[in-house]
């Protein structure tokens, strides 16, 4: 069965500052075999993509080590508004951090974030961690300034329902969820441990049904993949995240084969909304070949992410990745990453468009 490539519009690639964990090499190696073809790359590195300078930086990396097609998002500051007209330009979008999360960007001012809003004119939209009763204050904002705000994993049923009531207003908003908080709950977290830490946290069985029941109102799966090491995760401080660009596809041909979830949604979640959201070009004979038959067990090592463990290891999988091609060339096949390190390109390179 061959599909469009997948779209991931939230992940953490930890290039510059973080490269122990991964780089734009091994995490869109891990994106490729798991039918992933672009990757947006969230702002929180260190430094923090704040700036021309610090874009310029890991724009460099990535077109240096990126296998699949990439955008890099700019992160929103106390002191950073108004972003240049033409860097806002050369962004997937920007990130505003209004709750607790992993990184040093976080804003706390109602004015500061009312600036951004105002003078935020980028292709893509301005996404938001916004968890509570943040999320109909973002909204809020969002009806206000007429800007469009894209909500980042959504875990809550208060927070989808929510959504669903400032959409049916004509609100300019969209949202994703992730896989870890479609599949997993607090009920895990005996069994993860530290391994199930991740920001938003998992929430309880109901807030995890009420996602799946409100998934006409959800835009995007984006995994959130936000990896960290083994030797950190068993650390006394463990930081929150987990990784996920190899797992999603797989969970989401069993959710089909299970009646859950249809292909043409499937689709929409990861490939057609995307696109349209963050205003994305067409990737030509560009697609992902699937066995969705193939029943096996997600492993516990043999990943493709530097970090090597996955909090869905030993789960009974429907679905697997044959083959990833990218633009006429074959980036992954039958387990072996064969896109070399250079050869995707920033999707907001005039050229693409």
């Amino acid at each position: 069965m061959r599909l469009p490539g997948l779209i991931d519009v939230h992940v953490h690639l930890r290039e510059p500052g973080g490269e122990h964990k991964e780089t734009f090499a091994t995490g869109t190696a891990a994106a490729l075999a798991g039918g992933v073809t672009t990757v947006l790359a969230m702002p929180n590195t260190s430094p923090p993509i704040t700036d021309a300078e610090t874009f310029a930086l890991a724009d460099a990396r990535a077109r240096a080590g990126a296998r699949c097609d990439y955008g890099i998002f700019l992160g929103a500051t106390d002191t950073n508004a108004p972003l240049p007209a033409a860097l806002q330009q050369r962004a997937a979008g920007l990130k505003i951090y209004v709750n607790d999360t992993f990184g040093p960007l976080r804003v706390e001012s109602l004015a500061v974030v009312m600036r951004h809003l105002r003078h935020w004119r980028g292709a893509g939209p301005v996404a938001v961690h916004a968890e509570g009763l943040f999320v109909p204050a973002l909204a809020a904002l969002a009806a206000l300034t007429g800007t469009h705000v894209h909500f980042c994993h959504v875990s809550r049923a208060a927070e989808i329902e929510t959504i669903r009531l400032a959409k049916e207003r004509g609100f300019p908003i969209t949202c994703e969820v992730t896989p870890h908080h479609l599949w997993l709950t607090e009920d895990d977290l005996p069994r993860l441990g530290a391994f199930g830490d991740m920001r938003p946290r998992l929430a309880t069985r109901a807030d995890r049904d009420a996602l799946w029941a409100h998934l006409d109102v959800v835009d995007c799966i984006a995994t959130d993949h936000a990896p960290h090491t083994i030797e950190e995760k068993q650390s006394p401080t463990p930081p929150p995240g987990v990784p996920g660009l190899e797992t999603t596809l797989p969970l989401l041909l069993t959710a089909v084969h299970e009646g859950r979830l249809s292909m043409e949604k499937l689709i929409d979640l990861t490939h057609r909304r995307p696109r349209a959201i963050f205003n994305l070009p067409a990737q030509p004979d560009t697609y992902v070949e699937v066995d969705p038959d193939a029943e096996w067990v997600l492993p516990e090592q043999g990943w493709f992410t530097k970090v090597g463990w996955s909090p869905f290891a030993g789960m009974r999988v429907r679905g697997r990745v044959v083959r990833t091609v990218v633009r006429g060339q074959t980036a992954f096949e039958e387990g072996r990453v064969l896109a070399l390190p250079g050869t995707g390109r920033n999707v907001r390179d005039a050229a693409l468009h």
